[in-house]
């Protein structure tokens, strides 16, 4: 079982950054993919950045240039650096990790965007 404990959301005005913190239970080594989802008011959850714990990242278009993943894994922990945020990035943000049997999620951490 991997546990996955997010921090850092909260209210922000358009232009603005925010940076989420996600905590690992388990050896980032131990997980083959790592990221960060985001569920909009009354939308599917969807996927907004991934890492391999080599460092490989990926992200969806919206969020490209804008946003940034990264690892620290001594801390176990996976970062989300959200900047020029804007009102459609509201929403609730989870952290995520596979392993070769399954998917885990965290709690979320809730992002609201003013314009």
């Amino acid at each position: 079982q991997v546990q996955l404990v997010e921090s850092g959301g909260g209210l922000v005005q358009a232009g603005g950054s925010l940076k989420l913190s996600c905590v690992v239970s388990v050896s980032i080594d131990s997980l083959s993919r790592l990221g960060w989802f985001h569920q909009a008011p009354k939308k599917p959850r969807e996927w907004v950045a991934v890492i391999s714990p080599d460092g490989g990242t990926n992200y969806v278009d919206r969020v490209k240039g804008r946003f940034t993943i990264s690892l620290d894994t001594p801390k176990r922990t996976i970062y989300l650096q959200m900047n020029n945020l804007k009102p459609e990035d509201t929403g609730v943000y989870y952290c995520a990790a596979d392993n070769i049997a399954t998917s885990f999620f965290g709690q979320g951490t809730q992002v609201t965007v003013s314009s």
